[in-house]
């Protein structure tokens, strides 16, 4: 089962998502914040509030993403650290 281990908030409602299988992830969440449940994450300092709780990303208030949507549609990065 694919779980969030942590999340970074970037820029214009982009999150940088790494997985329990140790992939590392790019997830634009901007054409989901059409959706009524999301559309509270317009406001850029509450996207910013993005967090793991029970291996998804959430923020205040109950809204999450499941983290198969999460791994599905994001794409890889690859670390050019090493």
């Amino acid at each position: 089962m694919i779980e969030v281990k942590s999340v970074e908030a970037m820029g214009a409602y982009g999150l940088i998502v790494n997985f329990n299988n140790g992939e590392r992830k790019y997830f634009d969440m901007q054409p989901y914040l059409q959706v009524p449940v999301f559309r509270r994450l317009e406001n850029p300092g509450f996207f910013a509030l993005a967090r793991v709780d029970y291996g998804t990303v959430t923020w205040p208030g109950d809204i999450d993403i499941a983290p198969e949507t999460l791994y599905a549609y994001s794409v890889a990065l690859i670390d050019k650290r090493g």
